[in-house]
């Protein structure tokens, strides 16, 4: 686990400092004395845990908790027992460690800042791997909205200004682009194969040469789609 120090006192860091070093596998790559030098090296590199001072001059840590946008994990280091509260208001704060610190209260905000990296990792990885079972499309059809389950697409058509959604139940024509409704499908189950077709690839049942088959219909491949679609196929 990496971590950078921030802190505009030269003592609190190098106390900082030597308790990491008393913790296996982690490991200071880099110490600030301002946070906008540490905002300016996050926007180029990666972190797991800020060790954060909130009082600095000029920028204060509070700042820096609401400059960044994709934070990494951050433990407050302070003297200041009154920020504790509104501290945990971040998502990003893990731990609030009152100065002088001891290795004993170290390395409990350690092991939360472990389980905190954990938790977002596993979070992360059930996201990326939901299936489209209960995700929903609306679409507006003579002023009615209508909801579509994006399990149930088979594919989508380009007709001029308008598209046809076919489904398993049904196909419907809606005013509306293909790039558009492109811009609204899970890329991981959708794919344009054909400037007029986006079709939903695991409803295929065969592919033969420059074309698809998708329930009846027989969609054609464009040459250009073919090798992202054989890709993404589960070939043996």
């Amino acid at each position: 686990m990496n971590c950078i120090i921030v802190d505009d006192e030269a003592t609190a860091r190098a106390v900082v400092n030597q308790l990491c070093s008393k913790i296996d596998g982690l490991d200071v790559i880099e110490q600030f004395d301002n946070a906008i030098d540490a905002i300016k090296f996050l926007n180029e590199h990666t972190t797991d845990v800020v060790f954060l001072d909130i009082h600095m001059p000029g920028f204060s840590g509070v700042d820096f908790v609401k400059t960044l946008k994709n934070s990494p994990k951050i433990v407050l280091t302070t003297s200041d027992t009154q920020f504790a509260i509104e501290a945990y208001e971040y998502e990003s704060i893990v731990d609030y460690i009152v100065k002088p610190i001891t290795l004993e209260r170290f390395e409990k905000s350690i092991q939360k800042t472990k389980n905190a990296i954990t938790k977002k990792a596993e979070v992360e990885s059930k996201n990326g791997n939901e299936s489209i079972d209960d995700e929903d499309l609306y679409i507006n059809i003579d002023r009615r909205l209508i909801k579509l389950k994006l399990k149930n697409i088979l594919f989508v058509e380009a007709k001029g200004d308008y598209i046809d959604i076919t489904t398993i139940t049904g196909k419907y024509h809606v005013h509306t682009t293909l790039k558009k409704i492109k811009e609204k499908l899970p890329e991981k189950t959708f794919l344009q194969i054909h400037r007029s077709y986006i079709i939903n690839f695991t409803k295929i049942i065969d592919i033969e040469d420059n074309s698809v088959l998708i329930e009846k219909s027989v969609l054609p491949i464009s040459r250009s789609s073919r090798p992202e679609l054989m890709r993404r196929l589960n070939l043996l």
